[in-house]
C-alpha cells in the first residue's frame, strides 16, 4: 500500500568514472543460469559509453518489459517535449458580470495536467472573485479536446480498472495528493465504535463519485480486511470487510470519468470558496466560444521535476498523459496511437532498431508491448550520453535509500552496506513478468549498463534478479 509522499529534493551523486579500456568481461553465465534458468528470460549487459556488449544471455529474444518501457517515455519526452515544459489548465468566462452576477458560463480548459488539485480549484475561485465575481448564473464546462482516442490503453483489464495503476486518462483530470496517480480519488476508512459503519472520507471529495459503505468496525486484535472498489463501468464505490477498533485505512480509486468527475470537484471547491452556482447548473462537455475572456492559466510544476515521481513511483497514469501529449505535440493528435509513433521516432532518432519494439503503450502495463534486452540496454548508453542524463539519474529508483522518493520502487532491494547507492534502475512488474533495467557501479568504480527481464513466471523472481546485480557489482 502506497504512503503519504514526502516532496524532497535529494541529489544523488552516483559517480559515473569513464572508462579508457575494458578488460575481459568475467563470467557471470553460471550465475545467471543458476537464479535465472536459460528459458523466459534475456540478459544484456553494456560498456556505459561505447556500448559495447559485455555479456548477453538471450539478448535478442522478444520479452516483456513491464515499467522498464518508462525509460523509453521519459527520454522520449525530455529530447522531444523539453525538460522545462508545462502543462496548461485554463480558466475561462463568458458573459456579462453585473453586480457580482457572472451572467454566462465558466469553461475550464485541460490541458494533460497531472498535477491539477484541489488547491489550484481553490484559487480559480479566488480568481472569479477577484474579477468581481460571487455567483454563476450560467454553466460550468470542461474542455478535454486536446486529447482524443480511449480514455484507457489497450492492455487494460477489466478487473484492474478500479485500481489507481489503470486510471482513465483525460485532458482534463485530476490527483488527489503529490502522487499525482491522475484520474483517481482517495478513500480514507476511520474505525468508528465496535459493530458500527467505519467513517469516511474522500479526498479531495466525493467528485460525482456514489460510496456505498459496507465496511464494519470489529475489535482492534482482528485482521483489517477492508478492500475498496469501484463497480466496473459505474461511479459506484463499494467500502467492504472490517477495519479493527482505533485504527484507519486508505486507498486509491479509479474516477469512471476525470473530465465530468473534475468538474464535479471543481464546482464543490467553487463553493466552499464561497461561489454560488444557479439551481439549474449544469456541469459537462464543452469547448469555450470564441470570444470567451482567458482569465488565469495554471502551469504545471516543469517535465524535469515530474520526472521524480514519473520514474520513482512509476505512475502509470503520468506515462499515459505523456504519450498523448506526444502525439498532440510532435505529431498534431492527442491520442495514443500518434503519442507511439513519436516514441517510435525518437528512437529511429537516436540509433534504437525500433523494429524489435511492439509497442501498445508507454507505461508498462500491456502484455502486448515486447522488447529485447539488447535495445533497452542500448537505450540506457544513449540516456547515459544525453544532455538529459543527470535528470533521468536522479530520478530513478535508487537501491537501498529506504525514503521513498530516493528509494523510489527499489527501496527495499540492495539494502546491505556494499550494494547500497550501486544500483539506480528501473522496476517492472506484471503478472509473470519481472524485468530490472538501469546502470549499476561495480567495486572497479566503472558503471554499466544493464537489462535483465524474465516473463512467463510462476514465482517471484527479484531475489534472483538481485542476485545477478549483486554478481555484477563484485565481478566488474
Amino acid at each position: 500500500m502506497k504512503k503519504k509522499l514526502i516532496l524532497s529534493v535529494y541529489i544523488f551523486c552516483f559517480v559515473l568514472l569513464p572508462v579508457h579500456f575494458v578488460k575481459a568481461a568475467p563470467d557471470i553465465g553460471s550465475i545467471v543460469q543458476t537464479q535465472l534458468g536459460n528459458e523466459n528470460i534475456s540478459v544484456s549487459l553494456r560498456e556505459i559509453e561505447s556500448g559495447e556488449l559485455l555479456y548477453v544471455n538471450n539478448g535478442d529474444a522478444a520479452m516483456k518489459p513491464a515499467s522498464t518501457l518508462k525509460l523509453l517515455t521519459a527520454s522520449a519526452a525530455l529530447e522531444m517535449l523539453g525538460p522545462d515544459y508545462q502543462f496548461q489548465t485554463k480558466l475561462y468566462i463568458d458573459g456579462e458580470i453585473e453586480d457580482k452576477f457572472l451572467n454566462g458560463d465558466v469553461y475550464i480548459k485541460g490541458g494533460g495536467d497531472p498535477t491539477l488539485q484541489k488547491k489550484d480549484f481553490i484559487f480559480m475561485a479566488s480568481v472569479l472573485k477577484h474579477n468581481g465575481i460571487s455567483k454563476i448564473n450560467g454553466n460550468l464546462y470542461g474542455d478535454d479536446s486536446l486529447f482524443s482516442g480511449e480514455q484507457l490503453t489497450p492492455g487494460i483489464s477489466k478487473e484492474d480498472e478500479s485500481f489507481y495503476f489503470a486510471a482513465r486518462t483525460s485532458a482534463l483530470t485530476m490527483s488527489p495528493d503529490n502522487d499525482y496517480d491522475a484520474g483517481t480519488i482517495i478513500i480514507n476508512v476511520n474505525a468508528a465504535s465496535i459493530g458500527s459503519r467505519p467513517a469516511i472520507t474522500a479526498e479531495p471529495g466525493e467528485s460525482g463519485m456514489v460510496i456505498n459503505n459496507q465496511a464494519l468496525t470489529v475489535n482492534k486484535n482482528q485482521k483489517n480486511t477492508i478492500e475498496i472498489l469501484r463497480e466496473y463501468g459505474t461511479n459506484r464505490i463499494t467500502i467492504t470487510g472490517n477495519i479493527p477498533y482505533n485504527t484507519t485505512f486508505k486507498d486509491w480509486v479509479t474516477l469512471v470519468d476525470p473530465t465530468i468527475n473534475t468538474l464535479q470537484a471543481i464546482k464543490s471547491s467553487f463553493e466552499e470558496a464561497g461561489l454560488t452556482f444557479s439551481k439549474n447548473a449544469s456541469i459537462t462537455r464543452n469547448n469555450p466560444p470564441n470570444g470567451a475572456k482567458s482569465i488565469y492559466t495554471k502551469y504545471s510544476l516543469p517535465l524535469k521535476s515530474l520526472m521524480y515521481p514519473f520514474l520513482k513511483l512509476s505512475n502509470n497514469s503520468m506515462a499515459d498523459i505523456i504519450v498523448k501529449t506526444l502525439g498532440r505535440e510532435v505529431n498534431g493528435k492527442g491520442d495514443t496511437i500518434e503519442g507511439l509513433n513519436a516514441l517510435k521516432e525518437y528512437g529511429i532518432a537516436n540509433g534504437l532498431k525500433m523494429e524489435n519494439w511492439s509497442l501498445e503503450d508507454g507505461s508498462g502495463m500491456s502484455h502486448a508491448n515486447k522488447v529485447t534486452a539488447n535495445e533497452l540496454s542500448l537505450l540506457l548508453t544513449k540516456m547515459y550520453n544525453s544532455p538529459y542524463f543527470k535528470i533521468i539519474q536522479t530520478s530513478l529508483p535508487i537501491g537501498g535509500q529506504t525514503d521513498r522518493l530516493i528509494g523510489g520502487s527499489l527501496k527495499n532491494r540492495f539494502n546491505d552496506v556494499k550494494y547500497r547507492d550501486r544500483v539506480i534502475a528501473k522496476t517492472g512488474h506484471i503478472t509473470g513478468v519481472y524485468t530490472l533495467a538501469g546502470f549499476v557501479q561495480a567495486n572497479s568504480g566503472r558503471t554499466y549498463a544493464f537489462a535483465i527481464m524474465t516473463q512467463n513466471q510462476t514465482s517471484i523472481r527479484l531475489n534472483a534478479i538481485d542476485t545477478v546485480v549483486k554478481k555484477i557489482i563484485e565481478e566488474y
